[in-house]
């Protein structure tokens, strides 16, 4: 559980100070539009703090570690968010600082969408299970 806790503060972190990234970045180079920036900070506290709080519940009624399948799972997810966490990152700045966006960017967050959905796909067959056995 303290993995779940400490997936959940991290995340916690990188979505505040992703907040304040996207506010001065945006400030100081006085960029008036709409960038992937905007939606980093969300994302981040919703996938990462939100669910990862949820799961923590999850466990502690249902024993979802103890599954065959969770750290496939954990793993998925976890590389599966960061990597899109850092596309959005990127191309964002890209938009703020006026650089073109290639279609590299867009394909690496395609797969990071990819593996978070199949961490997605390993949670909820453990959450089934897990509930089952229950």
């Amino acid at each position: 559980m303290q993995k779940l806790a400490r997936a959940s503060l991290s995340y916690m972190i990188i979505g505040l100070i992703s907040g304040v990234y996207f506010r001065e970045l945006t400030k100081f180079n006085d960029f008036d539009g709409w960038t992937q920036l905007s939606v980093v900070h969300t994302h981040t506290l919703i996938l990462g703090m939100f669910f990862f709080l949820i799961v923590l519940l999850l466990e502690k009624n249902f024993n979802l570690t103890q599954h065959k399948n969770f750290k496939k799972f954990y793993v998925f997810y976890n590389i599966g968010l960061g990597v899109t966490i850092l596309m959005l990152l990127t191309h964002g700045t890209m938009t703020v600082l006026g650089t073109e966006s290639s279609a590299a960017i867009s394909g690496i967050a395609g797969l990071g969408h990819i593996i978070l959905t199949v961490g997605l796909g390993f949670f909820f067959q453990v959450l089934l299970q897990s509930i089952k056995k229950d």
